[in-house]
């Protein structure tokens, strides 16, 4: 807007330091402002977005009103409280809206022109199918995504978007005052807590595999009541003390889960067999009477290492639900 030209790479100071640099794949200027976008490159981290078109468009506004921030299309608009940003503000959080405040003003700079004042418009056509296989909705973004990052840079495999929106879940079930939320590995899990209690969306956490990533910020940031749902193999491993249930991060204990079974008064050939199989639902299958039982003694130590990790006041119950929704198990608050 200033020069008439578009930097192409642009060359970009990340939050943490060091300069990144994106091949521009738009770059429109008008009488009014300009528009530039990248195509997002996700790298090894899972992300629904990885492909997608971002666009940052600029546009003139009021002498003395600064740098101000609009949600385009696909990009979503808070609607409940307990985030970063108030109700009713573009889903583009403190960082990234820090990051575009200083390099605009360093742009401008660089040209002789001093601090701009501009409406800067987040764009990402699609983005509100995007949103729909998120949890924005559940957090009150409405209309599309968001525009996340702290540092600039992912982690890869780090599965940070999850974690950020486990953290910003919990934020917005505490400032709805909610005293009961419930955490589950997967939808089944879910739906059957939900049913049970009838809590709201919004008291549903999405946990997948981050246990800990979960219990770890609800010891800074405790709620009165907790249920931990998930199915009986993800829970056994929590029992047996692992806090990420990824696959790649831990592994069933199968001779632990044999050894329970002996102390539940399990007969020697079925304590064999158990030992024998390669997987946690197989020695459920396997345990025929002691089924309930095998459960149960999973779902109290599972509990016993979500309060040590805890290490506060919050109640915990811990629920083992099966394949069908049933619950196989309930122990705790």
């Amino acid at each position: 807007m200033l020069t008439g030209r578009f930097p192409d790479p642009v060359a970009i100071r990340l939050p943490r330091g060091g300069i990144a640099t994106f091949p521009l794949a738009l770059a429109e200027l008008s009488d009014t402002g300009a528009r530039a976008g990248v195509v997002k490159d996700a790298g090894d981290d899972p992300d629904i977005t990885n492909g997608a078109l971002i666009i940052a468009e600029t546009a003139w506004a009021a002498p003395g009103s600064g740098i101000g921030f609009v949600a385009g299309e696909g990009v979503g608009t808070v609607t409940r409280g307990g985030l970063s940003l108030a109700v009713s503000e573009p889903a583009i959080n403190p960082a990234p809206r820090a990051l575009i405040r200083e390099m605009l003003i360093a742009s401008a700079a660089e040209a002789g022109a001093p601090s701009p004042d501009v409406v800067v418009t987040i764009t990402i056509p699609g983005g509100d199918r995007l949103a729909e296989k998120t949890m924005n909705a559940r957090l009150g973004i409405i209309g599309g995504l968001s525009i996340l990052g702290t540092t600039g840079v992912v982690i890869p495999y780090s599965c940070a978007s999850w974690i950020h929106s486990i953290h910003r879940g919990i934020d917005v079930a505490r400032a709805a005052g909610l005293e009961h939320i419930a955490a589950a590995t997967g939808a089944t899990s879910e739906h059957a807590v939900q049913r049970l209690y009838g809590l709201p969306d919004h008291g549903m956490i999405d946990m997948g595999d981050f246990v800990g990533g979960t219990l770890k910020y609800l010891r800074r940031r405790p709620v009165e009541r907790l249920t931990i749902a998930g199915g009986f193999a993800k829970l056994a491993k929590l029992a047996a003390g692992h806090l990420d249930l990824h696959s790649a991060k831990s592994r069933v204990d199968i001779a632990a889960l044999a050894g329970i079974l002996g102390e539940l008064g399990a007969e020697p050939g079925i304590v064999e067999a158990a030992r024998a199989t390669k997987g946690a639902t197989e020695i459920l299958a396997i345990a025929g009477r002691l089924r309930e039982a095998l459960a149960c003694a999973i779902a109290w130590r599972a509990r016993e290492v979500a309060l040590a990790t805890l290490c506060g006041k919050t109640a915990v119950e811990v629920a083992i639900v099966d394949r069908q929704g049933d619950f196989l198990a309930r122990v705790g608050a």
